[in-house]
């Protein structure tokens, strides 16, 4: 076929327009040639002529021919290497290297000149061929191949070997997207309303074959120094430039008739075929079948068109298979077909959802807990297994920083809504969902590496009745056992009863940009973020559309399937940063998230190249250093401005590669490169019509987020270091009037005084109920005491039975009142007479530093002398497996090894200061065997044992000490302090080792 000479108008085709594929536009603007690139042209010919003419020209001066001109003798080389050997010999390689560069100048040169495939690889030459590439395509920019040249240009910093696979990135690198000219922002929002309308009516009017017969188009040979391009093809035949990514996306990987595909919009070859859209119009095309071609021609469409959607629609209408989502544009987020095992692994009669709680569990009404967190369970444990770490920080950096054994022990006890907040994070969370779904990617990272594997790109995640499915952008094979295919090519499934066989393993998070949006169908959906091919846009109301930000923040900063990311919040979420200081990052607008999101962008294209890596998800496997692949997740909740949605939507082009996801929130549903839409309702449904999902939202509304970050800013390790000490919660009266009617022994072996041990089976969830109540005297919600008791979910009736059978456990006092009451807030709280031995502890500690033992040194002692035999051992020492699960949601098993600690710490003081040696080592040996690993007993120790002035007795305890440390070796401050009572006790440490 002859090519035209003249193009075609650029107006738009008249009729509907019908395309196969349902695209949203990526702004794409014009390029044109700047002083800047005759001056880079200037320079790249001036340094290519130093290089390949200069180098030699000036060897040939200077140092002449450096081989011998004669075959050498064998006295030659017992001969000293004299300064004209060196130099010779240096001139050699220099030789060598000049040949290699010229060799590569010559073949990017005549890549570059021709258009036609990748250049190639010149052996050992990697350097050297890209900084030829560079001067090359620098030199070539200005020329009339620019057009044809310029998308590769923002490559040269991923890989020689030009490895990058067909994505939706690979579409992006355009003449557009290194445009250095800004068009007016009306007229490029025109177009791209213009284009978004061309899509809008494709998605309506169905695929190309809908519209008609099939069009194709032969790509043409060179003419001259002008060669084909995508660009021009839709220009000529679709009537805009920009819609060259249609054709890209119709043609993507489908084989050609030389055996090669079409992997990058730039490299395109003569002979090739493209299918076009159904509005594509001019004379070059040909329709299929059509007699005015060749044979041969006719036989190549035949076979190509045989791999084209159409065809694999009408084999999946005859039940040929699933469907592969080749982009983000058009992927719909798909719910799971259930199992038909016909097996759950739950009993019919106790059917549980998938966060593991009973369906029916406590139905009926929320007894006043926000709702948004009882449905959110990663969420929820995200939050819970983070504060519990903050906590525990906070009471560790007060127990280094202690000073006389005054500091606060207790954390503050929560109030209204916290409390409330508090509460909702224990009855909704999931841990143990959490554990599955981190242990399940990770084994699945695992087994893909050992099978010299990469991960396959997950656009989202389903947890329905305890099974796991994965929703991969395209069929990616077999998944390695226990996953198995599920629905179609697309999902990879695993099995609940699969998935509790995986134990931890050391392997880089997968999928850390997981995050729940919500539930449908009795599924929960996690999307993840990090591999939209561009820009995920929420809109609704401010409110509405805050509550959904800040949900995907928090769950983002705090979820225990991640290791390492950063999530940037733009114009939002400051409040937020106390979550997770570590990975949330604010910005106060924009222009602030385009100067670091810009430069890091470069920053991880160069890095992909330099590693080889196609994805950060090759970078996630082997032995790779992962850690350099944690995601980026921005989230802008205002809406952008329309040039800000411009570069928004450049910068996002090929994001999904670089491990960086943008959610951004607009007004309306048309943002400007926008890949995937939702919508948010004021009845907080969360919508997505391209996407084939509705899905009652998982959110985080502003009253709760405050009191969520409230929480967490008094657990601050750092918040007011110097403030008033806090009480426990419950103290006692320790004289022998404060004779409790109960007393529970927690601290050691459980054991219960003034109670009858209960008949039956219900004993143990008896003692159970009554050591959580005794931890927690501030009042327990009944919620939260179900759902300890039966952490996968109970029926309200089970739940009040068991608390009528407590109260008439625990009786009435003599003034008739119940034992076990219920206070204004609903919730549970036992009487004053019912009493645990670590409340006697905590108060006599109390009283013996900041009460009456504060100005008495005897009743210092006797109080400190008393707290100390109370300790028989660990919490609840001999609890049954299996039970007492919600004490990994307390920090008294971080608490009581401290308290314990400071009482001997105490009461050593207390003897030291009469120089009682023995007395102080007694006390410091009692409390090392409830808190062994607490660093300043030992010190402590150490000090004791000096002050008996026995130096054999010092050295055994030092020797004990090495060897107790092991292979991680004394701590720094341990050294130091032996380095100063026992100068010799390195010596004695290698003798022993």
């Amino acid at each position: 076929m002859a090519r035209r000479s003249t193009s075609s108008s650029t107006g738009r085709p008249t009729g509907t327009p019908s395309g196969p594929r349902n695209r949203t536009p990526q702004p794409v603007r014009m390029r044109r040639r700047t002083a800047g690139d005759f001056v880079k042209a200037f320079l790249a010919l001036l340094a290519l002529l130093v290089l390949v003419v200069g180098v030699p020209g000036a060897l040939a001066v200077t140092v002449g021919w450096p081989l011998p001109h004669s075959a050498p003798k064998t006295e030659w080389l017992s001969e000293p290497i004299g300064v004209d050997v060196f130099l010779n010999t240096l001139t050699v390689i220099v030789w060598l290297a000049w040949a290699q560069f010229t060799a590569c100048v010559l073949v990017e040169v005549k890549a570059a000149v021709s258009g036609v495939g990748l250049p190639g690889r010149v052996p050992g030459a990697g350097p050297s061929q890209l900084l030829a590439r560079q001067l090359v395509a620098a030199l070539l920019l200005v020329g009339a191949t620019a057009a044809s040249l310029t998308p590769g240009l923002s490559q040269l910093g991923h890989s020689m070997e030009g490895n990058q696979k067909g994505t939706v990135a690979a579409a992006q690198a355009t003449p557009g997207l290194l445009a250095q000219q800004q068009e007016q922002a009306k007229s490029t929002a025109a177009a791209l309303a213009e284009q978004a309308g061309h899509v809008a009516a494709q998605a309506e009017h169905g695929s190309t074959a809908a519209h008609g017969a099939t069009k194709y188009y032969r790509i043409q040979p060179p003419e001259g120094r002008h060669h084909d391009s995508l660009w021009e093809i839709a220009q000529r035949h679709l009537g805009d430039g920009r819609r060259y990514k249609e054709i890209y996306e119709l043609n993507k990987d489908r084989v050609q008739p030389d055996g090669s595909r079409l992997s990058e919009a730039s490299l395109i070859r003569p002979g090739w075929i493209m299918e076009m859209p159904g509005d594509a119009h001019g004379g070059e095309l040909v329709e299929n079948p059509d007699a005015h071609v060749s044979p041969e021609v006719r036989q190549q469409i035949g076979d190509y068109a045989s791999t084209g959607d159409h065809a694999q629609q009408q084999h999946r209408e005859q039940g040929g298979g699933g469907h592969a989502a080749e982009d983000g544009a058009t992927a719909r987020i798909t719910v799971p077909s259930p199992r038909q095992t016909g097996d759950t692994g739950t009993p019919a009669a106790h059917t549980q959802d998938d966060s593991g709680h009973d369906s029916g569990h406590d139905s009926g009404h929320a007894f006043g807990l926000p709702e948004a967190l009882l449905g959110a369970p990663f969420l929820a444990a995200g939050l819970l297994a983070a504060l519990g770490r903050r906590r525990r920080q906070a009471l560790w950096q007060s127990a280094l920083g202690a000073v006389g054994g005054r500091r606060g022990m207790e954390p503050p006890t929560p109030h209204g809504d916290a409390q409330d907040v508090q509460d909702a994070l224990l009855v909704g969370a999931d841990p143990e969902g959490v554990r599955q779904l981190d242990r399940s990617l990770r084994g699945l990272a695992a087994a893909l590496t050992a099978e010299s594997r990469s991960l396959p790109v997950v656009y989202a995640a389903w947890l329905s009745h305890g099974d796991l499915h994965l929703q991969l952008a395209q069929p990616a094979g077999k998944p390695p056992a226990p996953w198995q295919l599920g629905q179609d090519q697309t999902f990879w499934t695993l099995s609940r009863a699969d998935a509790d066989r995986y134990e931890d393993t050391d392997t880089a998070a997968p999928y850390p940009g997981l995050v729940s949006l919500g539930t449908m169908d009795d599924s929960r959906l996690l999307l993840n973020l990090e591999a939209v091919p561009g820009i995920v846009s929420l809109s609704g109301r401010e409110a509405d559309r805050a509550a959904v930000f800040s949900s995907v923040a928090a769950e983002l900063a705090t979820n225990g399937w991640s290791d390492r990311m950063t999530i940037t919040l733009v114009g939002f979420g400051a409040d937020l940063t106390p979550l997770a200081p570590n990975r949330l990052r604010h910005l106060d607008d924009a222009d602030a998230l385009f100067e670091v999101m810009e430069a890091e962008t470069r920053q991880r294209r160069g890095a992909l190249g330099a590693a080889g890596h196609d994805s950060v998800l090759t970078g996630r496997t082997g032995p790779a250093q992962h850690t350099r692949w944690a995601p980026n997740l921005v989230l802008l909740a205002a809406q952008p401005s329309a040039e800000d949605a411009l570069r928004l939507a450049e910068l996002a082009a090929d994001a999904a590669r670089l491990g960086i996801g943008y959610l951004v929130g607009t007004e309306s549903a048309d943002l400007p490169g926008a890949a995937w839409a939702m919508e948010i309702t004021p009845d907080g449904k969360l919508l997505a019509p391209l996407l084939g999902l509705e899905l009652e939202a998982q959110l985080l509304p502003a009253v709760q987020q405050r009191a969520v970050v409230e929480l967490f800013v008094e657990a601050d390790p750092e918040r007011d270091p110097d403030g008033p000490t806090n009480a426990p919660p419950f103290l006692v009266d320790i004289s022998e009037q404060g004779r409790p009617a109960v007393y529970a022994r927690l601290v050691g072996p459980y054991e219960i005084i003034g109670l009858d041990t209960p008949d039956g089976d219900r004993s143990a969830l008896l003692h159970e109920a009554l050591a959580l109540l005794l931890l927690h005297r501030e009042g327990v919600h009944p919620r939260v005491l179900s759902s300890a008791l039966w952490p996968r979910g109970v029926t309200e009736d089970v739940r009040d039975a068991l608390l009528e059978r407590l109260r008439a456990w625990l009786g009435t006092d003599p003034d008739g009142g119940p034992r076990l009451r219920t206070d204004a807030t609903g919730r549970l709280v036992l009487a004053k007479s019912v009493v645990s031995d670590l409340d006697v502890l905590r108060s006599l500690y109390y009283e013996a530093t900041q009460g009456k033992g504060a100005d008495s040194r005897a009743v210092r002692g006797r109080l400190l002398t008393d707290a100390l035999v109370l300790v028989r051992g660990p919490l609840l020492a001999d609890r049954a497996d299996g039970r007492y699960r919600w004490l990994t949601h307390e920090i008294v098993d971080a608490q009581l090894p401290l308290l314990v600690a400071d009482i001997g710490l105490a009461l050593s003081a207390f003897h030291l200061e009469k120089d009682r040696a023995e007395k102080a080592i007694e006390a410091l040996g009692a409390a090392l065997r409830t808190a062994p690993d607490d660093e300043r007993l030992w010190h402590e120790l150490l000090r004791a044992t000096h002050a008996t002035g026995d130096p054999d007795r010092l050295r055994a305890l030092a020797a004990d000490l090495v060897s107790r440390s092991g292979a991680r070796g004394l701590p720094p401050r341990t050294e130091a302090l032996l380095d100063e009572l026992l100068p010799t006790w390195r010596e004695g440490a290698e003798a022993a080792g």
